[in-house]
């Protein structure tokens, strides 16, 4: 009688274990986030399942051109790419990105361009167009979705504090067939 008993506490403990480990990877360091929407085609497709990074900026910060998860409302999480960094000037002319003054390459939309419906693909603006400020103030940065014609970000909801970024999402793990990391 107390084997089974104490082969029912090992499995019992076991599963406990298990389930601890499953809680702290899931709200700690990793955890599943579905796409909702087309603001980020061409990189990422509506219903797309990738893996947040939780861990990577608790450590660092985020580079230009990392894809993001932040929240955007208290009900809301958002994923665009982050464009602007702390102290960065930005703006838009003839459909080119200038940061700092030196106009910056964007391979990941070179495909969208070319089947765009309407150019210019991002419309002028500058920072203060749309923020009120003339560089990316500390603790902050400017995001931008890839679908720049339909795109909720940084010029219609401000900065995004660090405090507000989730982490890093770059592995699309579903659908299986489109397995990649996303850049």
């Amino acid at each position: 009688m107390s084997s089974v008993k104490s082969e029912s506490w090992e499995w019992l403990k076991a599963v406990f274990i298990a389930l601890f480990l499953a809680f702290v990877i899931r709200y700690f360091l990793f955890a599943p986030i579905v796409v909702d929407g087309q603001s980020m085609m061409p990189t990422l497709q509506n219903n797309d399942r990738l893996i947040v990074n939780k861990i990577g900026y608790t450590i660092g910060k985020p580079d230009r051109f990392d894809i993001v998860v932040f929240h955007a409302t208290q009900d809301k999480d958002y994923i665009k790419r982050v464009i602007g960094l702390p102290g960065d000037t930005i703006y838009y002319e003839n459909d080119i990105l200038y940061i700092n003054g030196e106009a910056i390459e964007e391979p990941y939309l070179e495909e969208y361009k070319e089947n765009a419906f309407s150019l210019p693909f991002t419309g002028d603006f500058t920072l203060k167009d749309y923020t009120g400020h003339d560089v990316v103030p500390e603790g902050h940065v400017f995001v931008l979705g890839d679908n720049r014609q339909h795109s909720k970000d940084s010029r219609h909801i401000g900065f995004i504090s660090y405090d507000r970024v989730v982490g890093s999402a770059n592995v699309v793990f579903w659908p299986f067939s489109e397995i990649r990391i996303a850049k």
